[in-house]
């Protein structure tokens, strides 16, 4: 149970429970669409009139509309309830070291438009480009931006602190204390939400995945992103575990060698380090020799882990060795996450995932030694089917998710 906060609380008023129930049903039509009034009435256990007000509000509110009524030869069945999602619109970007993508995105997150530029270095110039490549995708919606958009996520790689929206550390960014946010809303018409990258992947697996079932543990997870970074997005009982300090599940710098290889942090043998992208990438250049790699068919550039997983998915011997040894990586750290946290279930996203069959076997076989229960080792882990996906869906989910959140009382 959770105990109340003296110190910040907000009370109850005789609106308080209609509010309640009135996000019950729009999360319960969200999630069954298109259902009827009869079934949520069935599966709330509550009189047909009170279900029938609770809808009433949201149809009016413009959150539900319902489906004609279709006339069969057994006669006429009961109009359908659904969400509003396509003509409701979210603003999101994705910002990575080298790029930043930004799509305007339904909110079932469907991209309506999108576009992207190279990331400058600078937070004030990538929060000006941010903000006027979004006014030119609107423009092609053919509605300004603020009219368009109900508000702009934000997606980086590193630490956030979710209620200012400052992004305390960012070290691929090399950023430290930049308040982004507040620089996005000098220009920008609407709300802004900033994020980091695992807790958003978690958000969108949260809200953002229809139709994929909803399995018992789904309210308790970690969604690990295995990158340029790696980053863990815990979830408990359908809330993101942050912290006292917003910094919670940084588990990518927690060093398992110290004298392992250097981290971009600073520190030695961080899990980022060892099965980070650039790690696969060392890994098969030191197997394969740079010699061989340069003749390989990537003369003139460098190196990077698509070019190795290409040639993993080839046959090449240097590439699927290497690449096993960043599943043991990947699951020495899962052992870690598993025995803190005890989640019901991990996903994991990334590209190197894309070869989760070389992956999987060394995963599996490190969480079986570096945990202690059988529970524990059988915790299942899924690879995420989109996984270079699931940083924008949940820059979209920051906005789209609003709507539908459970209120908070006391």
């Amino acid at each position: 149970m959770r105990k109340i906060n003296t110190r910040n609380y907000r009370l109850a008023t005789r609106g308080t429970p209609r509010e309640i129930n009135r996000q019950i049903v729009l999360t319960l039509i969200r999630e069954l669409q298109p259902v009827s009034r009869a079934e949520l009435a069935r599966r709330m256990s509550v009189r047909r009139s009170l279900l029938s007000t609770l809808v009433g509000d949201l149809v009016t509110a413009g959150a539900v509309y319902e489906s004609p009524a279709a006339v069969t030869g057994r006669g006429r069945r009961p109009r359908l309830l659904h969400i509003h999602t396509s003509d409701r619109l979210a603003a999101a970007a994705d910002v990575r070291p080298d790029r930043t993508s930004v799509v305007i995105a339904d909110y079932a997150g469907r991209t309506i438009a999108s576009d992207s530029f190279g990331t400058p270095s600078d937070p004030s110039v990538l929060a000006e480009r941010l903000i006027d490549t979004v006014q030119r995708l609107c423009d092609t919606q053919d509605t300004s931006v603020g009219s368009a958009c109900g508000g702009l996520g934000v997606v980086v790689p590193g630490m956030v602190d979710r209620r200012t929206g400052c992004v305390l550390y960012a070290p691929r960014l090399d950023w430290h204390n930049v308040d982004l946010r507040s620089t996005l809303e000098q220009r920008f018409d609407g709300p802004v939400y900033v994020e980091s990258a695992p807790i958003a992947c978690a958000l969108a697996r949260l809200w953002l995945s229809p139709g994929q079932g909803v399995p018992t543990n789904s309210f308790s997870f970690a969604y690990v992103s295995i990158s340029d970074g790696v980053g863990v997005g815990l979830v408990h009982r359908g809330e993101v575990l942050r912290g006292e300090a917003h910094t919670a599940g940084e588990f990518g710098h927690v060093s398992f060698d110290p004298n392992g290889p250097q981290c971009v942090c600073g520190k030695r043998g961080c899990w980022e380090a060892l099965a980070g992208n650039a790690a696969t990438v060392a890994r098969y250049l030191d197997i394969a020799g740079k010699a061989r790699a340069l003749t390989a068919g990537v003369r003139g550039r460098t190196t990077n882990v698509e070019d190795v997983l290409r040639r993993a998915a080839r046959g090449e011997r240097a590439a699927t060795e290497a690449i096993a040894r960043t599943g043991t990586e990947i699951g020495r750290g899962l052992s870690a996450v598993i025995s803190a946290f005890n989640p019901g279930r991990i996903y994991l996203g990334g590209e190197v995932i894309a070869a989760w069959n070389l992956l999987e076997a060394p995963i599996r076989s490190e969480i079986v030694a570096g945990t202690l229960t059988d529970a524990a080792r059988n915790t299942p882990v899924v690879p995420d089917a989109k996984p270079s996906e699931y940083r924008m869906l949940g820059a979209v989910a920051l906005v789209a998710a609003r709507p539908f959140a459970a209120p908070r009382v006391g």
